[in-house]
């Protein structure tokens, strides 16, 4: 196994390459070709590979921990149960990427490109996910607790069973994804686009309708301290939400409705 660690080798052009195993901890890679390299089970722990060719190369099993990706073309890499904790992928393009269990615990992605990767199982804890393309992801069974999706793009995205407890998703595009049986638990859906969403067997959250005064679905999300409501661009809590009905709809057919789902609601927060 190949020992570079440390190595200086800037715009190296290692394509095709062969490094199955070895120690890069700690190079010097940025702007390197790395295009088809094989790189499984190599350690590129704290590694800079920043504006990197990454694109079709095989990286499983490989230690990328603390490692700066930011800006780097990772187009098809394989990176199967990869460890990326803390990694800097800010804006790389992984769009077609396999990161099937991988862990990115703590990994900055912001504005990163990941249209149509497969993220499925894979550990996205306390991720920065913000502004980031997830458009038609694979996102089945993930974990992304706490992690930061603000304004993330994850159209068409398939979520199916993914841990979201407590997950930032405000502004998110959430159009067509595919919800069911995830947990939305203290999850955060301020000015979310949840826009045909497929919401069956969720947790953590109640969908009621289409009605009231926009015609629109009204979501609860259980949270620690009470539920919150989302209702077009309204998200607060259910007393700040009561206190808006009356003030905006006074006993009106609407107000009537609101407050019969909030007597809803109510209950359904008992059966959490």
């Amino acid at each position: 196994d190949a020992d570079l660690s440390n190595a200086s080798l800037t715009g190296a052009d290692l394509s095709n390459a062969d490094l199955t195993e070895a120690d890069l901890r700690g190079a010097n890679l940025r702007g390197a070709d790395l295009v088809n390299a094989n790189l499984r089970g190599a350690d590129l722990g704290g590694a800079d590979l920043g504006r990197a060719n990454l694109s079709n190369a095989d990286l499983r099993g490989a230690n990328l921990r603390g490692a700066d990706l930011g800006g780097a073309d990772l187009t098809e890499a394989d990176l199967v149960n990869a460890d990326l904790r803390g990694a800097n992928l800010r804006g790389a393009d992984l769009r077609g990427a396999n990161l099937r269990g991988a862990d990115l615990s703590n990994a900055i992605l912001t504005g990163a490109n990941l249209r149509g990767a497969d993220l499925s199982n894979a550990i996205l804890t306390g991720a920065d996910l913000t502004e980031a393309n997830l458009s038609n992801a694979d996102l089945s069974n993930a974990i992304l607790t706490e992690a930061d999706l603000t304004e993330a793009n994850l159209r068409g995205a398939n979520l199916r069973g993914a841990n979201l407890r407590g997950a930032n998703l405000s502004r998110a595009n959430l159009t067509e994804a595919n919800l069911s049986n995830a947990d939305l638990g203290r999850a955060n859906l301020s000015n979310a686009d949840l826009g045909r969403a497929n919401l069956r067997g969720a947790r953590g959250v109640l969908a009621i309708g289409p009605g009231g005064s926009r015609g629109d679905i009204l979501y609860v999300v259980k949270h620690d301290d009470g539920v919150r409501i989302k209702a077009g661009c309204f998200w607060g809590t259910l007393d700040e939400f009561a206190n808006k009905v009356v003030t905006e709809h006074g006993d009106n057919n609407h107000a009537k409705l609101y407050l019969a789902e909030i007597e809803l609601i109510k209950v359904w927060e008992r059966l959490q």
